[in-house]
């Protein structure tokens, strides 16, 4: 079997990083620009495999599903933002895909609660469900760009969803490279 989502939970993190830093920074300076790169390298990944894993499957049923389609609308939403900050236009339209995938990956996070999945549920619930707020919220961070509070605000949720993965992420790497 091969699964891969350790590389998916590592670059999640990775992406959701990426992200809060770039909404702390000055929202007016031509150096954002080169945030551009950091966004489209994180989303290319989280969109492979997203894609490769909701095609093949190699989890079970439900776990495919969850992460696989999540990490695509996340790299698709990563792509774009990239694309958007390298070429100077307005993150709006991206802001309004990520509140659909943010209500996606919020009931995917209840469902994962409901119905107990994973050896942490509420954890891993919890970790779909920050992320998810992010995507609503967006527009908002966007939009009232000037709100230094609401910048700060709406990066805690995507720093506290980031250590959410990266531990899983961590847990995920030391217990698959065990030798059976």
């Amino acid at each position: 079997m091969i699964d891969y989502v350790s590389l998916m939970l590592a670059n999640m993190a990775a992406g959701l990083v990426i992200v809060a830093l770039y909404i702390l920074q000055p929202i007016c300076s031509d150096e954002n620009k080169g945030w551009s790169v950091a966004f489209i390298m994180s989303g290319l990944i989280a969109a492979i495999t997203g894609f490769t894993m909701t095609f093949t499957w190699p989890l079970p049923s439900p776990y495919n599903t969850a992460f696989g389609e999540m990490s695509v609308l996340l790299g698709i939403i990563l792509i774009g933002a990239g694309i958007s900050i390298a070429k100077g236009w307005s993150l709006l339209p991206v802001c309004v895909y990520a509140i659909f995938a943010g209500l996606a990956a919020m009931l995917v996070g209840w469902r994962f609660i409901d119905l107990g999945l994973s050896q942490k549920p509420l954890l891993s619930g919890i970790g779909f469900i920050l992320p998810g707020i992010g995507g609503v919220c967006a527009w908002m961070v966007v939009h009232f760009k000037k709100q230094l509070w609401l910048r700060i605000a709406g990066a805690a949720v995507l720093f506290a969803a980031a250590g959410i993965w990266l531990f899983t992420g961590c847990m995920a790497y030391w217990f698959h490279l065990l030798v059976k």
